[in-house]
């Protein structure tokens, strides 16, 4: 069932990937300008109409004229260029489409203008050629559970957890690379951590050679806490369609971004590391018992991670196809966490 359900998601995925990858023909608007000159503007993107709209063109152009004055020895103020330019020549528009052998080389500009407000930096880190990446450092930061036969252990199983507390951190170094005017790649490399807390704060976690028990500290103290931990280094491989086209992915401190973001893509990671705390009070002293062992745990994970964003607002979710525990060692248990991106 998880299968068939896995390999619907992937279909619609690439359906929806090919579909977005057909992009269309760019529009070429040419303004000319006097005799000689001419200004050329390539749209892609109908959605980039939007932008160019609030763009703030007078700055653009001031920079402009005040490099080719200073490259021709010329010192007319640029305000009076621009005023010449339109009085002697009536500015016409000419619209055509261009196939994909004629269309114009994409050239970005960016000005040294220190005035450039917050807006519109963000425009300019939006852009981007189809081929380029980009890095960045993000944190998974949510909680950790474990189905059992396609649902969640009850509360009468000795390895049930509880939700909170039972958290799950992860820090990755993650490239995004443009394949397309929506579409992108997202691979990178990480750390990261499980962390189940059992119900029961008395839950202890024992290994022999048949395989890990759950079983009940019977010892008269205040018991606090019960988990189990391990450490995982992962790789990852997500393609993702950002319908904003953003270049960089939006943060949640950017206070920008906009349009809708939606990823699934393969992950497989290693065990470096694993423990279990218990943790009691017993004569008004806090006492911590761990102990670090592979508990039968797999060395390996691998799953699906699937990642949507809204505006600046991304969550993850992943699930690991194969057994928490080694085969008949353990409960056969999947890990899943899920949680937001920071």
């Amino acid at each position: 069932m998880r299968l068939k359900f896995i390999s619907l998601l992937v279909l619609a995925f690439i359906f929806a990937a090919q579909s977005r990858a057909q992009e269309k023909q760019a529009d070429t608007v040419i303004v000319p300008l006097g005799e000689t000159s001419k200004i050329i503007f390539t749209i892609q993107d109908r959605e980039d109409l939007e932008i160019l709209r609030h763009y703030n063109f007078q700055e653009l152009f001031n920079d402009i004229f005040d490099k080719l004055e200073a490259t021709d020895g010329v010192r007319k103020d640029s305000s009076e260029v621009a005023a010449e330019e339109v009085s002697e020549e009536p500015v016409q528009t000419e619209e055509r489409d261009t196939d994909e052998g004629n269309r114009e080389d994409e050239v970005e500009y960016s000005g040294d203008n220190d005035e450039d407000d917050d807006d519109d930096k963000w425009v300019r880190s939006r852009r981007g050629k189809v081929g380029q990446t980009w890095q960045s450092y993000n944190i998974d930061l949510g909680t950790n559970n474990y189905l059992q036969d396609d649902q969640f252990p009850d509360g009468s199983e000795p390895y049930a957890v509880r939700p909170w507390g039972s958290w799950y951190i992860a820090a990755n170094s993650v490239q995004r690379t443009k394949l397309g005017t929506n579409l992108f790649v997202e691979w990178g490399l990480g750390v990261s951590w499980y962390n189940f807390k059992f119900q029961e704060h008395n839950t202890l976690v024992q290994k022999d050679e048949l395989g890990i028990h759950f079983v009940a500290d019977t010892r008269e103290v205040d018991y606090v806490k019960s988990k189990l931990s391990a450490t995982f280094i992962n790789a990852s491989l997500v393609p993702v369609l950002d319908f904003g086209a953003h270049s960089r992915k939006p943060r949640v401190w950017d206070g920008h971004g906009d349009g809708f973001r939606f990823g699934i893509g393969p992950y497989v990671g290693y065990r470096i590391a694993s423990k279990t705390k218990l943790g009691y009070e017993q004569d008004g002293d806090r006492e911590r018992e761990k102990n670090r062992d592979n508990f039968h745990l797999n060395n390996l994970r691998y799953g699906f991670r699937l990642q949507i964003g809204v505006r600046s607002t991304d969550i993850f979710v992943n699930y690991d196809m194969n057994e928490l525990f080694a085969t008949d060692k353990g409960p056969k248990l999947n890990a899943i966490s899920f949680g937001m991106i920071f």
